[in-house]
């Protein structure tokens, strides 16, 4: 039987995406799907009810009917306890779920035998999931539209400039957190011209900091930083207060702070004090991306810009939101590659594959069974050294040459220059000199190429 996939309208405040998009509404129909959307789901980020219908999808008037006829739901946020409640008994949820903020919402899910997929429990670290990575995706854009927002409240211009009524020095921009959202900030500032720092507590992001046009700022402490998952843990006191200290210089010096810093399943690590704040030059700007899971400075109030000491500090917990049509398109490309892999029959049938790493990961409810959190992935068995490569075994032949050690046996080798130079003697007493030049390369180059060749060591 043909399933329906059912698009509500989001009911969360100020959330303008839509968790499909008419593109890939075909693509869905030629894997077998029927598609539903909800009247007014697209309206937000301009996506008429018309452009879906000629796309092949039902419109349906109201949420309780949608839910009532979708055997797969696709939504951007989790559920509201309401929407939960309309959800049918057995259906299938993928969308935005941070299972462990809400627990509740998992039980209530469960009740109604649901196989509900957290798309932001997706394992980061298989590089085969990449294509349906939708944090990443949409932490791209939320990196360049704080730039935007940034460069909106600031009075300057980002590149520096020479003009006939004077010079404009650049902008100075700090960016605190290098995962996907720092970079994506830290190219848009840079391509804007602006003179850009970063740090993370992960060292081996340094490269691509500076790859991307900026200039890694290290702490002066030593401690690993990288968390399970390609995420970062929580530093050690130590560490936190040199780090302070580095963010304290830095608030003197730069006019734009860009906050990004997460730690999943915590409140959002504060990195930027009231009296950083008050250190900043008057007119700077501060960006607070963490602003939704409790802020990374002080003095963010979530949803809100605002000006404190001559600051201001943006905390927008819409950004995303802020470019809806390209969030929606990549987020809803994210969810159709996922259902390529559960639907690798292409007859509109899903199949969740607990075998799959990347499925078992962002499963947390598997018919009405809570299977969150997922075991930890299993590690291939690490081979047995080689014992002291055998006790320094006797040398092997190479290939009827001698042994794999010497490029040719003493005689062979001798016979083979003798040749040559009775060759070119007589290539030398005939042929121009132009050729005799162009011939002793060639013959160089054959000497030299097949000694490296030869003396090449297995692996």
């Amino acid at each position: 039987m043909t399933l329906m996939i059912g698009i509500p309208r989001e009911t969360a405040p100020g959330e303008k995406r839509v968790a499909t998009v008419p593109d890939v509404v075909e693509k869905l129909i030629k894997l077998g799907f029927k598609v539903a959307v909800e009247s007014g789901a697209g309206d937000a980020a301009n996506f008429s009810d018309e452009v879906y219908r000629a796309a092949g999808a039902e419109i349906i008037a109201g949420a309780a009917k949608l839910w009532a006829a979708s055997d797969i739901v696709f939504k951007v946020r989790g559920p509201s306890k309401e929407e939960a409640g309309l959800m049918r008994e057995g259906g299938t949820l993928v969308s935005f779920i941070w299972p462990a903020q809400n627990p509740e919402l998992l039980q209530q899910l469960a009740a109604k035998k649901a196989t509900v997929l957290a798309i932001d429990s997706l394992p980061r670290t298989l590089s085969r999931a990449q294509k349906m990575d939708a944090l990443t995706s949409q932490a791209g854009v939320a990196g360049y539209r704080a730039v935007i927002e940034a460069a909106n409240a600031f009075g300057r211009f980002f590149s520096g400039q020479i003009t006939a009524a004077g010079k404009v020095p650049p902008a100075k921009v700090f960016i605190a957190g290098a995962g996907v959202a720092g970079l994506a900030a830290i190219g848009t500032a840079a391509s804007l011209g602006a003179i850009v720092r970063a740090n993370d507590t992960r060292a081996e992001v340094a490269d691509q900091v500076v790859s991307l046009g900026g200039e890694f700022v290290r702490v002066d402490y030593e401690e690993e930083g990288s968390g399970g998952g390609g995420y970062a843990k929580v530093m050690s006191e130590g560490f936190q207060q040199a780090q302070r200290e580095m963010y304290a210089k830095q608030a003197k010096e730069v006019d734009i702070i860009i906050t990004t810093a997460l730690i999943p399943g915590k409140p959002a690590p504060r990195l930027i004090t009231a009296e950083m704040v008050r250190s900043m030059k008057p007119g700077s700007v501060i960006v607070d991306m963490a602003a939704e899971q409790g802020g990374n400075c002080e003095l963010t109030e979530p949803g809100q810009a605002v000006v404190k000491h001559g600051v201001t500090i943006v905390g927008y917990t819409d950004l995303v939101s802020r470019l809806a049509r390209q969030s929606s398109t990549l987020y809803a490309t994210n969810l159709f590659r996922l259902t390529e892999e559960l639907c690798k029959t292409k007859d509109g049938i899903i199949n969740v594959n607990m075998e799959d790493d990347a499925i078992r990961g962002l499963t947390v409810i598997r018919e009405g069974n809570i299977s969150w959190p997922p075991p930890a992935p299993k590690l291939s068995a690490v081979p047995a050294k080689p014992a002291a490569a055998k006790a320094a075994a006797p040398a092997a032949k190479g290939h009827g040459h001698g042994g794999s050690k010497e490029p040719m046996a003493g005689g062979k080798l001798a016979i083979m220059f003798g040749v040559a130079a009775v060759l070119f003697l007589l290539i030398g007493a005939y042929a121009p000199a132009a050729f005799l030049g162009h011939f002793t390369v060639f013959v160089l180059a054959c000497f030299v190429g097949y000694m490296v060749v030869w003396n090449v060591t297995p692996a």
